[in-house]
């Protein structure tokens, strides 16, 4: 009788903990996925930049610092690995291509040439879709993040190899609201 008892209280914890497990792996896997979704984004992002700037060079020849902050910060966001990396080279690039569009403002011929307007287009469509996957991926993380921290959870989670994520934050964003300044 006893054997039974204990026996069933083994095998409800023993199902509780491969539950508990299992969903622990499904948000780490969620998270990973989110992440890709914001990597599929940046490539687009950065596969479109080297369009832009050859376009923007062809009207503006002796703005060579602008574009080349532009090319080097997409270097930079490139070569990022972790997350807080991207954040940090996402924002370097996202004020040199402000510093571009604030340029091409200077260049009439340029803001009507077609193909600039397209590839200016595809950057902004680009941007809000990067937006929506950094907003996703940082919900999952908070599922996860949550996940691993509640009881009973956090006292297993750290076995179990499950660990804090980090956000992928934009690391000043009341800097990134400032007006571009351009001076000739």
């Amino acid at each position: 009788m006893y054997f039974w008892l204990v026996f069933a209280i083994i095998a409800v914890v023993v199902f509780f903990l491969i539950g508990l497990y299992n969903k622990l792996v499904t948000l780490r896997q969620r998270f990973k996925n989110a992440w890709a979704q914001v990597e599929v984004q940046l490539k687009r992002r950065y596969d479109l930049i080297p369009n832009l700037v050859a376009t923007v060079k062809g009207y503006a020849t002796h703005e060579r610092e602008t574009l080349e902050n532009v090319t080097k910060a997409r270097a930079t966001a490139i070569d990022a690995k972790t997350v807080s990396e991207q954040a940090g080279a996402e924002n370097m690039l996202t004020g040199a291509l402000r510093q571009l569009f604030a340029l091409a403002e200077n260049y009439p011929q340029l803001k009507a040439d077609a193909n600039f307007r397209q590839l200016q287009e595809e950057l902004s469509n680009t941007e809000s879709k990067i937006a929506f996957s950094r907003q996703f991926y940082n919900d999952t993380i908070l599922k996860y993040n949550t996940a691993i921290q509640r009881f009973p959870a956090v006292l297993l989670a750290g076995m179990f190899g499950f660990h804090q994520e980090a956000y992928f934050n934009l690391d000043d964003e009341a800097e990134a609201r400032k007006a571009v300044k351009v001076e000739f």
